[in-house]
């Protein structure tokens, strides 16, 4: 097996891959190199009554092959996994100091200001309701909407309670509900807040928003942006 061996450089220098390129590599690191060292060692101490067969060499190359494909596919994968995150992160930076609609059943009445949501209707509604409760579960307003079409129905509050109360700023709970044929059913109801900061998922975690009302939702819960 002389003559193999002495082929082995030849070899390697014929696919770029010198003594100096294998001392380059990680300890741990098994290159194309290395794997025909491992072959050429494989030849030489095989038992001359049970030669190697083509088929075993060639299936060898070609698991060699696979794995290495793959490895390059996974590097390929966490390169495009970093960009679409910082891509991401740049998206929800810019988020910061404007106003999104995120999916929530508390809102913030504003000192001097209105608080502000959308109820998205799937089907016609001969009467819509939104109430709204204080933390004790009483009721500040509510407000009687009428027939609405499908699609989204905006309403605002002022703080104006039903008995004609201003009432003073801070969070409130809102609630909506429609009459079908079926009898009454309860609605999503979106809400109106300003982006605070903005928190990085770590780990393959989410990119959180910091909203203005002390809640915080994931950037992909975001139904738009004001």
């Amino acid at each position: 097996m002389t003559n193999v061996d002495n082929n082995l450089t030849s070899v390697l220098g014929g696919l770029g891959l010198g003594e100096q390129s294998v001392k380059q590599k990680a300890p741990d690191e098994l290159g194309q190199s290395e794997f025909l060292q491992l072959m050429i060692a494989q030849l030489n101490n095989q038992d001359p009554m049970k030669p190697m067969e083509n088929g075993d060499f060639i299936a060898q190359m070609a698991q060699f092959s696979a794995v290495t494909g793959l490895t390059k596919l996974q590097q390929s994968f966490d390169g495009l996994a970093v960009s679409l995150q910082s891509n991401q992160a740049l998206q929800a930076s810019s988020l910061v100091g404007r106003t999104v609609m995120v999916p929530s059943g508390i809102g913030t009445l504003p000192e001097g200001g209105t608080l502000s949501g959308v109820v998205d209707l799937d089907s016609s509604s001969s009467n819509l309701t939104i109430t709204i409760q204080d933390a004790s579960g009483q009721v500040m307003r509510r407000l009687e909407l009428g027939p609405q079409q499908t699609g989204d129905v905006y309403f605002n509050w002022d703080g104006i309670t039903d008995s004609g109360v201003q009432s003073q700023a801070g969070r409130y709970y809102i609630s909506a509900e429609t009459q079908t044929e079926s009898g009454t059913e309860a609605l999503e109801t979106l809400v109106s807040s300003a982006v605070d900061s903005v928190t990085m998922g770590q780990g393959g975690q989410a990119i959180t928003l910091n909203l203005a009302d002390g809640n915080t939702v994931d950037l992909s819960s975001v139904r738009s942006i004001q």
